[in-house]
């Protein structure tokens, strides 16, 4: 028996990972990860459909597979690595969108040992596919689907089959409605008897659906994108209803939902790490109070372009004990009192994105970072106040790309930069004590000097 365990750890010494290159033929057999990814600075050919169908078909011992990096693979070449890597985990296939159902079908019905498949952008997949991931593979923990236009219906199967999942990603979707998605409520029971008025227009399949209700929860979903999804308020219900542990949600740009979506939310209480709600422009101060105060462990909130928003809600958000990532870009309701409560309350704050919060003034940028010594990341483009003398020498490199106007506005401060504002400021504020001390005019300056003249 020894002998056979130290076989085996023999065997699994031998194996070997290879990334960003073709594995050579003496390592067709012993390659256990392949990381094949696009690489923006790369100058070399890209890998072929063709030398990577004879590597997979000569690769029996696979177990992740990371293949964005050649976007022409065909399903021809994703059959052979089913047929032939038995043991595969986890594999990437984000972005090939030479990609069809019969692959996909094929890997589902072959690869029964798969954890991890991603599959954003394989812009040809319809829901038989995705019913087949749902109903074949049993271990599936991690489901990306994001930017498939073809995808409605399948999606359902995912919630009654997938009970394992932890990661699902489903963001730009645009044919997923609520249908898509658990009910709230139980099936109404169905009067055969009874007499139905005629429908004012004619009934689509997807509207003669019944909600789709079920009898477990999804307690393993911790990770959830829905972002550009047309999903209303009571999809959110019926998610939160069953999967009661999310602690990621994304739920951006999702322009249908309102106050109601997350007062449902709230019910998620302190499992509730990560809330993502940029451009859900239905959402008042009311919404973001009550789940403020029902979800205290939230870490990262991001509600910019939500342009109903007051100070009401960043005063709520300020009091969160663990904040350390905030974004109101554009929440141009924001006044100081808003920047003076995060100064005083939110201790943690490591990012803040303000960025063209018009009534910011430079003295509550001041006290911001003169209070928050562990904030590294300060995001104020297009803040009128931070255009004063000697500011922009401390904001990060411009991108190359940006237009002169572009230019006079960018504020972004990072790392040492901030520590370098918060200096310079002090000492602003201290010559400008000591000007009104002595009862002389003050001038803002752009050095560092502490001297009145």
């Amino acid at each position: 028996m020894s002998s056979r365990l130290q076989g085996v750890d023999s065997f699994y010494e031998d194996m070997i990972s290879v990334a960003d290159r073709l594995p050579r033929w003496d390592e067709f057999r012993r390659v256990r990860h392949l990381t094949l990814q696009k690489s923006s600075t790369s100058t070399s050919p890209g890998t072929t459909d063709e030398e990577l169908a004879q590597i997979l078909a000569n690769a029996p011992h696979l177990e992740t597979a990371i293949l964005t990096g050649v976007p022409d693979i065909t399903d021809r070449t994703v059959v052979l690595l089913a047929e032939n890597a038995s043991n595969l985990q986890s594999i990437d296939l984000s972005g090939c969108q030479q990609l069809s159902d019969v692959g996909i079908l094929e890997l589902a019905s072959k690869s029964l040992s798969l954890q991890c498949i991603k599959l954003n952008g394989v812009i040809t997949l319809t829901d038989p596919s995705v019913s087949a991931i749902a109903k074949s593979l049993p271990r599936l923990m991690e489901l990306e689907l994001a930017g498939l236009p073809l995808l409605s219906l399948g999606v359902r199967d995912i919630w009654t089959f997938s009970r394992k999942l932890r990661t699902l990603r489903l963001a730009h979707c645009p044919l997923l409605t609520d249908k898509s998605f658990p009910s709230p409520i139980e099936a109404p029971e169905v009067d055969d008897g009874a007499e139905k008025p005629l429908p004012p227009r004619p009934i689509t399949r997807v509207e003669q659906l019944p909600p789709l209700v079920l009898r477990h929860t999804a307690d393993n979903l911790r990770i959830l994108d829905l972002s550009s999804c047309k999903i209303t308020d009571e999809a959110i219900q019926g998610i939160v209803t069953h999967a009661t542990k999310i602690q990621n949600l994304n739920i951006s740009q999702c322009s249908e939902l309102t106050d109601k979506a997350l007062e449902s939310l709230s019910s998620l209480g302190e499992h509730l790490d990560v809330l993502t709600l940029a451009h859900v422009t239905n959402i008042t101060d009311k919404g973001v109070v009550k789940f403020a105060r029902a979800c205290r462990n939230l870490r990262v909130v991001d509600v910019a372009f939500c342009r109903n928003l007051t100070d009401m809600s960043v005063f709520e958000l300020s009091g969160l004990p663990s904040l350390r990532r905030l974004s109101v870009i554009r929440v141009h309701k924001l006044t100081d009192i808003a920047i003076f409560s995060l100064a005083e309350h939110a201790w943690a704050l490591e990012r803040l994105y303000i960025s063209y919060c018009d009534h910011v003034s430079l003295d509550a940028i001041h006290l911001l970072v003169k209070n928050l010594k562990r904030l590294q990341h300060l995001s104020a483009t297009g803040v009128p106040s931070l255009r004063r003398k000697g500011v922009q020498r401390f904001s990060d490199p411009l991108p190359s790309h940006n237009d002169p106007d572009q230019k006079a506005a960018f504020r972004v401060f990072s790392g040492t930069n901030v520590d370098g504002l918060r200096k310079f400021l002090n000492k602003e504020g201290q010559r400008q004590r000591d000007a009104e001390a002595k009862n002389i005019p003050f001038v803002a300056r752009s050095d560092d000097r502490s001297d009145l003249y």
